[in-house]
């Protein structure tokens, strides 16, 4: 437990700094995504080597990427997040009801005020599971339908297009820096603070720690039911952040907004190896995961392959990702075996 909680050092020497990126899980999902991008790129060129291909490149998987990095802090410790597709779907709404109940309120400010109003609704879920003792499976999807139904009955027939969001709101899901989107760079920030509070900071091991055996955690003094509802928290604010950077992307929010995003969340952190019962896995390979993920949604048409094998391709990588984690743990218990018993 305590090697659990201690910051990892650095490797001694290059030989094991190459020994762990040949066996890192990341750089073989990034390996196929790079294979994909440049198999689908040679198939048609206009799928890379165009400006509007290079800005879909980057642009289209940045609302998964913000929902895959909360649903990751969530699995870590040994729970998953089924509500974040509704949380976004209220809290997109919820954005475009401020900016039409209050003209000329700052953008910053919506976008402080859906991530507070997600975290709220993180909160619900994650007290429910921390102190109610319910499975988080149990309770998500529960509140997966509760939010959903309060943003049918809230919105109604009603439809927040693009004329009721203001123009430079808008302009940030069409804005670049040096030919980056300004979407990507708010999702790769996202992921560069979650990714650095995990891997250096003592609360993000605990949250390992916690994943990795969860009575042990409790036994050791960990306060687990106080970090369980914190990962819910972040979840939800991300998914509050993802509400807002829809409404920029799309500038129209229906009903249907967020729908299934939960199951593409979960989809893209498990491929990218976040182990689905949890204790390991880096919000990296989610990322890494839902660039996977949308890109092969884009790439399969380009090359001929129908819906149906499309869905299909991507089950199969969650299943072969899951598998991979159960045959890779149960090596890690043998040899832990092997070297008590030597």
């Amino acid at each position: 437990m305590t090697d659990v909680l201690e910051r990892p050092h650095a490797a001694s020497t290059p030989a094991r700094v190459v020994a762990g990126l040949v066996r890192s899980r990341e750089i073989a999902v990034l390996s196929v995504l790079v294979l994909l991008v440049v198999a689908t790129t040679l198939k048609n060129h206009p799928f890379l080597l165009s400006s509007t291909g290079w800005r879909d490149l980057l642009l289209t998987p940045s609302l998964l990427l913000v929902l895959a990095v909360g649903q990751t802090v969530v699995i870590i410790t040994r729970n998953v997040d089924l509500s974040v597709g509704s949380v976004l779907g209220l809290s997109a709404y919820f954005a475009g009801r401020l900016f039409i109940d209050h003209p000329g309120l700052p953008v910053p400010v919506v976008f402080a005020a859906c991530m507070l109003f997600g975290a709220a609704l993180g909160l619900v879920n994650g007290v429910l599971v921390a102190w109610g003792k319910v499975p988080a499976l149990v309770i998500t999807l529960g509140t997966l339908y509760i939010y959903r139904g309060v943003f049918l009955t809230w919105a109604g027939s009603n439809r927040i297009n693009a004329s009721d969001l203001p123009a430079g709101f808008l302009k940030l899901g069409t804005q670049q820096v040096l030919s980056i989107p300004v979407l990507t760079i708010i999702a790769a920030a996202v992921l560069a603070v979650v990714g650095y509070v995990l891997h250096t900071a003592r609360s993000g091991r605990e949250l390992y720690a916690i994943g990795s055996d969860p009575e042990a955690a409790d036994l050791y003094g960990l306060k687990v039911g106080r970090r369980v509802i914190a990962a819910f928290v972040v979840s939800g604010a991300l998914a509050g952040l993802a509400g807002v950077i829809y409404d920029a992307r799309y500038g129209t929010v229906s009903s249907g907004a967020g729908a299934n995003m939960e199951l593409q969340a979960v989809g893209a952190a498990v491929i990218g190896g976040v182990a689905i019962f949890g204790g390991s896995g880096t919000v990296w390979g989610a990322a890494i995961g839902g660039f996977l993920l949308v890109t092969i949604n884009r790439a399969l048409p380009v090359v001929g392959i129908s819906d149906f094998w499309q869905q299909a391709v991507v089950g199969a990588l969650i299943l072969a990702a899951i598998v991979l984690d159960r045959v890779l743990a149960r090596r890690q218990d043998r040899r832990l075996v092997a070297a008590r018993d030597s």
